[in-house]
Formats: C-alpha cells, structure tokens, sequence
C-alpha cells in the first residue's frame, strides 16, 4: 500500500512539473516594435469625416427604401474632398457607388495591396434614443459622433485622407496600392465588393495581400489581460439563414386540433435551439491563445499553457458570455416567427427563420443537414432563405504580410498587444479570397465595455485622437509595404 501511494505521490509530481514546465516555456512572442514619432495629420480631416456621416447612405432590406441621392451626395463629397486621389489615381464605379482607385507602383513585378472600407451604414432603429443626432451631431467634446463612425466611414475616409496626404508629400509607392470601397456591405455586398473583387480577378490581379475591417482593439475584454489588444482578422465565420415552413389545418380556436401549425413548428425551433452545435477551439482561436496567452496574469496563463489538460475547463468559461461562446461553435439564433391572422382563428400555416454563424471547419451543407436531422419531421420544409455564405479560409499569421500590419499597429500605438481573431460577422474581403490567401481584418480604434454596444447600436462613436491615430495607422500600413 505504501508503494502504491508513494508512487502516486511521484507521479502527482511529475503531472505538477510537468505543468509549470509549460507554463515556464510559455513565453511571450509579441512582436517586438519601438513606436513612431506622430506624424501631424491633414489639415481639415477631422471636419471630413464630420462631413461623411452626414450623409445618410443607408443599406435598407428592402430595394425600394433605397435613396440613391445620398449615395450620389457622397461621390461628389469624395471627389471634392481628394482632388489628388481624382487626379492621379485610376478611378472605377461599380454598381454607380461603388469605387474602386488604382494607384500604380513603379515596380510592376510587385503583387499588389488592396485597402478595403465600405461608405454604407444600417438604419437608425431609435433615433430617439440616440443623445445627440446621428447625422448631424459631429465632433462633441473630443468625440466624433455619428451613425458609421466605427461602422465603416472611419475606414473610408482614414484610407483616403492618408493616402492624398501622401500623394501631397510626392511619395511614390513601388508596390501598386488599391482601395475599394463598397457601398452595399451591409446588405451582402454582392453589387459592390464581389463585382470589384471579380474585376481584378478578370484583370489577372494577385493580391499581395487584403486589409478590410473586422476586428480593433479591445480594452478590459480579455480575462487576465491588462494591456489593449489589437485583435487582427484572420478569418471570418460563415453564415445562412434556414427557413422552416409548416402547413396544416386549421380551424376555430374553440375546438382546437391535439397539434396546429404553430405547436409543430415551435417544437421544431425550440429543439434546434436547444441542440447547440458541438463546441471546439477551432484554429483561429488556438493562434489567438498561442500569441495573447504569454501575456496574461499567472492564473490565466497557467491554464491557457496547459490548455490540454484544462480544455473542457475553458470551453465552459468561453461558453459564459454570448461573444465566447460565438466563437468556438456555429451558433443558432431564430429571428422571424410567423403565424395567425386573427385570435380565435388557429392558422394553417406557420413561418420560421433560424439564422446560422457557422464556424471555420464546419459549412452551409453541414448545418442544413444537422437542422433536417435534429427536427426529423416531414410535415416541416427546411430550405435556405436566400444566398449564405461558407467561412471564409484562415489567412495565415507566420507571413511577411501579417507582420507588416502587426508592426503597423505597433508604430502608432506601441502599448497595444496584437494576436490573430476569428471575426463573427461578415465583410466584404471575403470576396477577395480569389486574389490571396492573406486576407486580414482589422479598425484602429478601441472597444470597450462603455462603446461595445455601439456597433450598429445609439451613440455609435469615436474619439478624435483614434480617428487621426486611423490616419497614421494607413499611412503606415502603405510605408511598411509599398517601398520594398
């Protein structure tokens, strides 16, 4: 009996050594970047970006909704306010809205960059909820308020101010440069970003790498993290909407049937939401754990260097907020029920959409197949609402062209950490995986607890230090890759 609990008692020693000794040679690998002298920006571009909010180019459902004449306002804002860019720059429409600017590189053996925003932004849900108005309040106290601050006018005009300012100092990129900006991404972007991104596949063009939003810099989001991290886009999750549609019959509500249309039909719902898809640390996350975990505090950094041995432990803590849990499954959110026309009359028929976030590994033909076989009920028609999207590929991390974004951060902003990150939603780069495999996602400005909310939300907004901080950031981008 000793020997049994004296070697157990061993090897319980050999199990501890064996996780200190990772987390001892869990070390930092942050790129190491001493930071720049600030470069002033241009004159008048803060009361540029003030001027691009106030234009209302909404992306409506519906077509109809559609008003044209604020999408034609900005094209002339756009000429007007960058008459080098107009000049010097090749210029292309797509769908009248959509730009597309070619600026030639000296050296045409060099793969192109491509810099990506889009001008369009979502409706105002509660304008009166909003404390200042969302196209007209401007800079307040220091803070540039208005619908597409962060989502996506920021990108837009922090692209294009840095690039005319550059063009004003007469510098000549070696690398060819474009930017593309679409005015549809948030209703897909298919007459927008997919025809630029199909054009320049026609033309022959291999990007040398893609830069759209995604992802920015997160303050106080990260268990055990002090410092802000600049979460790079790697990859982005897929997405479809399934509708399920149910006919029976009906009736008068006095003398109702042992089962209608809305009893199967929620049944069906119910059961899909409460049958996640499984949980996993996919790729994306696993870089992510690999670059950030080093710089976490002891008891954060003991479990994310042992993650073997702690891997159900932390899938349950990932699983504790909405945005965790997003990120290591496909997730299921019902969006539309519909049913009944009057309260005593039971309906014939019932209408559900479940909407799908589809994590990288896993695709659109996955998740239909998992819904049919999870309600396994022929009275109910599942079928794709309209057109999805499958995950986009993972852009690799261990790359000349990641690194050029990563030191570019680091140059602006030298106390940010930076780790790849897997982007929940959808952007229009992921129509730009035909001409790279390096498409990367990233904003300059930061999130928080006070602002996350604001995406798409009231109030959305941005400091004026982080929208010239933008500047500099593209700026720098165009220097550390356009001049080899």
């Amino acid at each position: 009996m000793k020997k049994i609990l004296l070697t157990l008692f061993v090897l319980l020693l050999i199990f501890i050594a064996y996780l200190f000794f990772n987390v001892y040679n869990f070390t930092s690998n942050q790129l190491a970047v001493e930071g720049i002298e600030k470069v002033p920006t241009p004159v008048g571009a803060v009361d540029r970006f003030v001027e691009a909010l106030s234009f209302r180019t909404i992306s409506f459902e519906e077509e109809a909704d559609f008003d044209s004449s604020q999408f034609k306002q900005f094209n002339l804002f756009l000429e007007n306010s960058y008459p080098l860019i107009y000049g010097q720059l090749e210029h292309t429409l797509f769908s009248e809205f959509s730009h597309l600017y070619h600026w030639k590189g000296s050296d045409p053996t060099l793969k192109p960059i491509i810099l990506m925003a889009h001008l369009d932004v979502v409706p105002i849900a509660s304008p009166r909820a909003w404390s200042v108005h969302p196209f007209t309040a401007g800079l307040v106290d220091e803070v540039i308020y208005g619908r597409g601050t962060m989502d996506c006018k920021f990108g837009v005009v922090a692209i294009m101010e840095s690039v005319e300012q550059l063009l004003k100092e007469g510098f000549n990129p070696k690398r060819d440069i474009y930017i593309s900006l679409g005015h549809d991404e948030e209703v897909l972007g298919r007459k927008g970003a997919h025809k630029i991104a199909q054009y320049l596949k026609n033309k022959g063009v291999e990007a040398h790498y893609v830069l759209d939003e995604g992802m920015a810099i997160t303050e106080g989001l990260v268990m055990g993290v002090e410092s802000p991290i600049a979460m790079i886009g790697i990859a982005e999750k897929g997405f479809i909407s399934l509708e399920l549609n149910i006919a029976m019959a009906g009736g008068h509500s006095s003398t109702p049937a042992k089962e209608t249309a809305i009893d199967v039909l929620s049944t069906a719902v119910s059961k899909v939401k409460a049958n996640p898809f499984p949980r996993s640390f996919n790729p994306v996350i696993k870089a992510f754990m690999n670059k950030i975990g080093p710089e976490m505090d002891f008891k954060a950094k003991f479990v994310f260097a042992n993650r073997r041995v702690f891997n159900t432990i932390l899938l349950n803590e990932y699983e504790k907020t909405g945005s965790g849990s997003a990120t290591i499954r496909t997730t299921t959110s019902p969006t539309i029920f519909e049913a009944g026309i009057k309260e005593n009359v039971i309906p014939t028929t019932a209408r559900a959409v479940i909407n799908f976030r589809i994590i990288p590994g896993e695709t659109q033909k996955e998740v239909i197949a998992y819904v049919r076989n999870l309600v396994n009920d022929d009275r109910i028609n599942i079928e794709a609402l309209s057109q999805g999207s499958d995950p986009s590929p993972i852009s690799p991390v261990d790359t000349d062209q990641y690194e050029a974004i990563e030191r570019s951060i680091k140059q602006i902003l030298p106390e940010v950490k930076s780790a790849p990150y897997l982007v929940l939603g959808a952007t229009d780069s992921r129509y730009f995986n035909i001409l790279t495999p390096n498409v990367y996602r990233f904003s300059p400005f930061f999130i928080n607890s006070k602002n996350l909310t604001c995406f798409h939300g009231i109030d959305e907004r941005v400091p004026k230090s982080e929208f010239e901080n933008g500047i500099r950031f593209y700026r720098q981008v165009i220097l550390n890759t356009a001049v080899e």
